[in-house]
């Protein structure tokens, strides 16, 4: 019996956290039985495109979907579904946008169209309009996503989320979902003294306090609020480090920051990396400071590489599996986040992993349920 293929919807397999989650999945998950095969809305190659083909998925470009004016992009996608009408299962991690594919599976009668919260954005109120944390170009982002959400739930079969935050914020209070944790391979992040000592001392970090942080350059994720930390941080303790994982539209504003504080020598930029697991043993300190998150696996990851933390308060506290996490809020000043990581017990790192197991992050539980799923809906 051929294996069930599974359509899963994203913007670009580049190693976000939906992106990563979701080949944490596709790894662990019985091939024989189930595939799946990625529809991208960018045409150029992206970091998982080569696993995800040696895999056995195939990967489809679409131009990307204009919100203002979705029609050129909803007639390119009728053409693929009329070519391909072997997909009974499309699961769309597009969060608001999915409102986008999942009407056109829709009018083609797939029968099992989920949609997947993976972010929760907090509300926009009056004074946010004016808010010197986030151009109007963001605000105004955020206002077409708050009015495409209410499309989301009309096309849907399902609901899955990261989190309650994230599927509350999609779906709203009325509507059940399913949680599809951000699971991790807890193996590959256990703590590990030799890989920690090998990478500080080929980015020359040995003895040195190591902040660290992954993720997207976007105004999301507060970059320049991080770098202020920093430079608060240096003024107590010069003799430390900040380590920056990533790419993304502000990369090279971040840069340009850097530079305007004098802080170079003390700033690692290491652009998009695979060895995520081995980076966080080298971290003393994981800095999250993000407006708005859904549940961000990186915080699972940290966790289990016995990572002190601190991340911002907006985060929700389904991510809290260990003592070594803070929240606090990005309304505090930077001087006060210096002060809460100069105040961390940075003598060890613990063994986190069973903690994640019994949180169920763990990647191989997660992936049978997810498994079952799937091949229950063929079924029906």
């Amino acid at each position: 019996m051929a294996a069930i293929r599974v359509l899963q919807v994203f913007t670009i397999m580049n190693r976000g956290g939906a992106e990563s989650m979701i080949m944490n999945y596709y790894r662990q998950i019985d091939r024989e039985q189930v595939q799946f095969d990625f529809l991208v809305h960018r045409q150029e190659k992206a970091a998982f495109d080569d696993e995800i083909e040696s895999l056995g998925g195939k990967i489809y470009r679409m131009h990307p979907i204009n919100p203002l004016m979705p029609g050129k992009y909803c007639k390119q996608l009728r053409a693929f579904f009329e070519e391909h009408n072997e997909y009974k299962i499309i699961h769309s991690h597009l969060n608001t946008f999915s409102s986008f594919p999942l009407k056109i599976a829709k009018e083609f009668k797939i029968p099992c169209r989920i949609a997947h919260a993976h972010i929760a954005i907090n509300d926009i109120g009056f004074s946010s309009l004016f808010s010197q944390k986030e151009s109007l170009k963001e605000t105004f982002k955020k206002l077409i996503k708050l009015h495409l959400k209410r499309k989301v739930k009309k096309d849907a079969t399902h609901f899955f989320s990261c989190g309650e935050k994230a599927g509350k914020w999609l779906f709203g209070d009325d509507t059940s979902f399913t949680m599809m944790n951000n699971a991790i391979d807890t193996k590959k992040f256990r703590y590990d003294v030799s890989i920690s000592s090998a990478y500080r001392e080929q980015f020359y970090l040995k003895n040195k306090l190591v902040v660290g942080h992954v993720g997207r350059f976007a105004s999301q994720k507060n970059h320049s609020f991080l770098l202020k930390v920093f430079v608060k941080l240096v003024k107590e303790k010069p003799d430390c480090a900040l380590v920056m994982v990533g790419d993304g539209p502000l990369r090279k504003v971040i840069e340009n920051e850097v530079m305007g504080y004098g802080v170079e020598d003390k700033v690692h930029f290491l652009g998009v990396r695979a060895d995520i697991p081995q980076l966080f043993q080298m971290f003393d300190v994981f800095a999250f400071p993000s407006f708005y998150e859904g549940l961000p696996v990186t915080l699972i990851e940290a966790q289990a590489a016995g990572v002190k933390i601190v991340a911002s308060d907006s985060i929700t506290r389904e991510v809290h599996l260990t003592n070594d996490i803070q929240f606090l809020s990005i309304d505090e000043s930077p001087e006060f986040w210096a002060k809460a990581i100069l105040g961390m017990d940075l003598s060890k790192k613990g063994d986190n992993t069973g903690e994640i197991v019994k949180g169920n992050y763990d990647i191989v539980s997660n992936t049978k349920m997810i498994e079952e799923f799937y091949k229950k809906q063929t079924l029906m």
